[in-house]
């Protein structure tokens, strides 16, 4: 039986993998400065779903990518510039539906949902880059 040889440091294999070190990671972090107390007033209790969200969207936006990559090279960035869309749209509705359910301390949701949505965008542009960049 042959293993797979996984090269953390190649830039064209396991961007998902990428993602969810980094979700996982970002988890750790957080939950530990939560309960060491310092995280009461910026980090919302309902932050597992906001990185449950996430990893969810990478996932979809990898397969999506790798597709889009694949298929027709010359209209990647109309491809890319659709998927951010979608991704903003699917981002509006998640927050909906939290605050439409009535998620305490809204405004700490909404900060940290945006917050998590900066970082993971500038993750995900910086994963594009260096794929383009390698091909």
């Amino acid at each position: 039986m042959k293993r797979a040889n996984i090269h953390f440091s190649d830039q064209n294999h396991y961007p998902v993998l990428r993602s969810t070190l980094v979700t996982i990671v970002l988890g750790i972090v957080l939950f530990i400065v939560n309960k060491l107390g310092y995280g009461s007033g910026i980090i919302h209790g309902k932050m597992g779903y906001i990185l449950a969200f996430y990893l969810a969207m990478s996932f979809m936006i990898d397969r999506l990518m790798s597709q889009g990559f694949r298929n027709n090279r010359e209209k990647f960035v109309q491809f890319y510039l659709a998927i951010s869309v979608v991704r903003f749209l699917l981002s509006l509705t998640f927050i909906g539906i939290f605050l439409y359910n009535g998620v305490p301390d809204s405004g700490l949701f909404v900060a940290n949902f945006f917050a998590l949505y900066l970082f993971y965008t500038c993750f995900e542009i910086w994963g594009v880059y260096r794929k383009l960049r390698a091909n």
